[in-house]
């Protein structure tokens, strides 16, 4: 392993960050070195992403690490940017939160039936994939308009290099791409009046994009270099698991529940269940399924303002547990806003007591979490016939010891919690095997996270029972 210099652009639903990491024999830094803000904006009635004002925050970031010798860019899935046949941007892209989509799954699937988009694409059916995504937007100008469609980081990376591509860990979320074959599914898309040459060509994680362009003020002439762009995809690779026989939380604004798989899982029951099958890096497949995640505590904590989330969190673990459970994968918790109003309505329309105070919802949030992971796990374990010894818990929520500890006691298995920035270093740890400063598969680059990294073990206790009861409450 040689010194090397590598940003990790990683975009979140919340924020953007630069991360500088610092690869050398035995050692695995990241420094944070631009934070920015990513803030809907909704314009009459659509909500978009200002993906301007990210463009911006990355290249401030970038400016200020200082010369490196690639650049590797994630983000969060399905949403995309048009552009016309001059590489111009034809308005910012629409948020997966807004309403457009509405209602359209449901006729989309039974235009082109369920078994058929799963048995092609493999995807968990979510109302925001981007396949609903373009059915909504036909007929639309801009989409008449449009030459290329990109996806959020090979936006970035096209604006950074002037090169058009789609890298395949993002590309496999669309619900438009076929698992199998490892190409975007044509005929799915004729079928569903979306035109096929929107869509660039693919390539793989570690795959060099080209250099930045110049006059962007960057220093040095750095290359981009294809990741997991999917920052899940990123996370996974950033799990620090000794051996396959283990499950994942990548906890964040979504939990991202699964265990990683050599082939997908097309089963009728797995269809049933709405596991996801989406690709990995070194051609793996993430089984994993969507929960609402942390999204529920961020909305709760906007709406009720300036909040001291580490008391609440402490005065939540001293709340009864179970007192109070949601699926935090109702509907209705999707769209921002008053999340404590839609969570005691909630309560109030299944039977369960109304959470009365701040502390109260928070663990009634965190204990309808930590069972979903439960259900997430176990279910992956049944559908996949991988069985699995510990979870690991990356990202944000590695930093929640509640969530962390319940999640442990939910699942019956040991939790390893760490690292936070999963997402980053999984980026920066493929673009360093990909400079020759690291080599070997994907356990080789999780022994580095290993001998470098910080990860807290949780050990389970409590009573089977109780979690088994909380979890028919809940509807599991």
């Amino acid at each position: 392993m040689t010194d090397l210099h590598l940003a990790a652009v990683d975009l979140g639903a919340s924020n953007g960050r630069v991360m500088l990491g610092r690869v050398a024999p035995g050692r695995l830094d990241l420094t944070e070195v631009h934070r920015f803000p990513n803030e809907p904006v909704r314009l009459g009635d659509t909500l978009h992403w200002d993906v301007l004002a990210l463009h911006r925050g990355v290249l401030d970031g970038l400016r200020a690490t200082g010369p490196v010798t690639n650049i590797g860019i994630d983000s969060w899935a399905v949403d995309y940017g048009l552009l016309d046949d001059t590489g111009a941007l034809l308005g910012n892209p629409v948020h997966y939160r807004d309403a457009r989509t509405d209602g359209v799954a449901e006729r989309v699937t039974k235009q082109l039936g369920a078994e058929r988009l799963y048995r092609t694409t493999g995807l968990q059916q979510l109302p925001f994939n981007t396949l609903y995504q373009l059915v909504a937007a036909a007929g639309t100008p801009q989409l008449a308009a449009a030459r290329w469609l990109l996806l959020i980081p090979d936006l970035i990376a096209y604006w950074l290099t002037g090169e058009v591509a789609a890298e395949v860990t993002n590309a496999s979320t669309t619900q438009l791409y076929d698992l199998r074959r490892r190409a975007w599914a044509t005929d799915l898309m004729a079928d569903a009046g979306i035109r096929a040459d929107l869509f660039p060509p693919l390539r793989e994680p570690g795959t060099r994009i080209g250099p930045v362009r110049p006059g962007l003020g960057l220093p040095g002439t750095p290359d981009v270099v294809a990741v997991g762009s999917h920052d899940t995809a990123s996370a996974v690779v950033g799990v620090p698991a000794a051996g396959e026989r283990f499950a994942y939380v990548s906890c964040g604004t979504w939990s991202l529940v699964g265990v990683e798989l050599d082939a997908p899982v097309l089963t009728e029951a797995s269809r049933q269940a709405n596991f996801t099958n989406e690709s990995g890096v070194d051609g793996t497949i993430r089984y994993l399924r969507n929960v609402m995640g942390l999204w529920l505590l961020q909305e709760s904590l906007r709406t009720w303002g300036a909040t001291d989330l580490p008391d609440l969190l402490r005065r939540a673990a001293r709340e009864p547990a179970f007192r109070s459970v949601v699926d935090p994968d109702d509907p209705r918790f999707l769209p921002p806003g008053d999340m404590p109003t839609r969570i005691a309505d909630a309560c109030r329309r299944t039977g369960e007591p109304v959470p009365a105070t701040p502390a109260a919802t928070v663990r009634c949030i965190v204990d309808s979490l930590a069972l979903a992971h439960r259900r997430a796990v176990r279910q992956a374990q049944q559908l996949s016939g991988r069985h699995v010894d510990a979870v690991h818990v990356v990202g944000g929520g590695a930093r929640n010891e509640l969530l962390c500890q319940l999640t442990a006691d939910a699942c019956g298995l040991p939790v390893f919690a760490g690292p936070v920035e999963a997402t980053a270093l999984g980026n920066i740890l493929v673009q360093a095997r990909a400079a020759g400063a690291v080599t070997g598969d994907l356990a080789a680059l999780r022994s580095v996270l290993r001998d470098t990294q910080r990860i807290v073990r949780y050990e389970p206790r409590g009573d089977e029972a109780a979690w088994r009861a909380a979890e028919d409450r809940m509807g599991g």
